[in-house]
């Protein structure tokens, strides 16, 4: 693995701002020798040329200006650093506040949030639930750290907001013990005439398990319709129907509400994004929780 050498780094961004090495020496408090020796072991390492000559003055190549802008980003974020270091009070939890899309299974919320609680520091989270919109307009007015949702930001809100894929999964129907036996066998044709739990509205999932339903020529018997998941799985833990979550959290579902599988199905996509106003990511809980969520969450 290639290593980027952050000293050679500054020494040319700053050559880069200031606009010649002679200036750029003097903000260093460095030889011109030192500067330029330094500039020649970046452009080595690199296997490209940052500057060229334009008469007397050093202008940045095309190469240079890429690597320029992603110094400048660099070193911002390290000035982020320390201000937020700076501002907060030694001793005092790190503050997370988190908007979740109340279309999303509250166990999968748990299992993606889980990693913030992991950072080897005392952290409080505030979890606001609500309409995905909603959340992403109180993100914008920086009231949000961070929203977790089954949709992308809505571009037609004019917001400035990143998503951040974190996974997806396929999905997994299942009911009370004897429900699931009965409709097993013969899955997904078992589901014709089965009765179904389905989120209520126009969700991310609801939307998917229709065109499946209708792709397939299966037509459920609809016996409850939930705004709230945890509710939906509640009454199909009691029995009630047959519902739908997502299968990176199957092992939780069934162990929460005492189901068993009625099936899978690969093809019917469940994706989850963080959405943030960043778009490098820079609170240490979102890293967290993005890094753990794409590497140990949704993996196959």
């Amino acid at each position: 693995m290639s290593w980027l050498n952050y000293h050679h780094l500054l020494y040319f961004w700053t050559v880069a701002r200031e606009g010649s090495v002679t200036r750029a020496c003097r903000a260093l408090h460095l030889t011109q020798p030192t500067v330029s020796g330094q500039i020649r072991l970046l452009e080595k390492s690199l296997k490209a040329t940052l500057f060229e000559r334009s008469g007397r003055s050093l202008v940045l190549t095309d190469t240079g200006r890429l690597v320029y802008r992603y110094a400048d980003e660099i070193f911002a974020l390290g000035r982020d650093l320390q201000d937020a270091l700076h501002d907060r009070p030694r001793g005092q939890p790190l503050q997370f506040a988190v908007g979740v899309a109340d279309t999303l299974p509250k166990v999968l919320v748990h299992r993606l949030l889980a990693p913030a609680f992991a950072l080897g520091e005392e952290i409080r989270i505030t979890c606001i639930d609500g309409p995905p919109d909603r959340l992403v307009a109180e993100l914008a007015l920086h009231e949000l750290d961070l929203v977790v949702s089954d949709f992308p930001a809505n571009p037609r809100l004019g917001l400035k907001a990143f998503n951040h894929l974190l996974g997806d999964c396929g999905v997994t129907f299942f009911a009370a013990p004897a429900l699931a036996n009965r409709h097993r066998r013969g899955f997904p044709r078992s589901l014709s005439g089965a009765p179904l739990l389905l989120p209520h509205g126009n969700t991310a999932l609801r939307r998917s398990l229709e065109e499946w339903f209708d792709q397939q020529g299966i037509r459920p018997r609809i016996r409850g319709e939930f705004a709230d998941s945890g509710l939906l799985k509640a009454f199909g833990g009691f029995g009630d129907g047959i519902f739908a979550a997502p299968t990176a959290v199957e092992a939780d579902v069934k162990r929460m509400y005492g189901v068993r599988v009625v099936g899978r199905e690969e093809s019917i996509r469940e994706r989850f994004y963080a959405i943030s106003v960043e778009k490098r990511i820079k609170h240490p809980a979102v890293a967290a929780i993005t890094q753990a969520a794409r590497q140990k969450l949704f993996t196959g």
